[in-house]
């Protein structure tokens, strides 16, 4: 096995743990959490469980970017980014670079204190931004990993 298949593989498991893993978040535990009847059983729940998740999102995201970036250096494929026809890998590092900033600069910062506050003052309004915005996440995502298997197959 080279190089190339080992980076390729272990950016492709990232990819699955990490997105499978929003996919889950978005359609599973935001909708059960939302039948909660008391605002903060709500809060308490889903943080509880979205912060496991946070360590494997971050472990994810951080090997699907190193193998990600890795692959371009062995291919010496830098210049793929300058032609719009590569708009799938375009799309992959802004995705990457997004999840990054939340779950390594945003969330500590002030999303976790921010979501505790709101989701005590406003459940409603709160899980339903929260929830659209793990929806377009996770549409821009998927459409992303679309792109990449037929761009690099096809």
């Amino acid at each position: 096995m080279d190089e190339l298949t080992l980076a390729r593989a272990v950016h492709v498991v990232s990819i699955v743990a990490w997105i499978g893993g929003v996919y889950f978040v978005t359609f599973i535990l935001l909708p059960s959490v939302r039948q909660m009847a008391d605002p903060e059983d709500r809060a308490e729940a889903f943080e509880r469980f979205e912060n496991r998740f946070a360590l494997h999102a971050r472990i994810a995201t951080l090997a699907a970017g190193a193998s990600g970036f890795y692959m371009v250096y062995l291919l010496d494929a830098w210049d793929r980014f300058a032609d719009a026809s590569y708009w799938w890998m375009h799309a992959m590092t802004v995705i990457w670079a997004v999840f990054t900033l939340v779950l390594f600069v945003l969330e500590p910062l002030f999303l976790h204190a921010w979501f505790s506050r709101r989701a005590r003052e406003q459940p409603e309004t709160t899980f339903s931004l929260v929830t659209l915005l793990h929806r377009i996440l996770l549409a821009v995502s998927l459409i992303t990993v679309v792109g990449a298997v037929l761009g690099a197959h096809g």
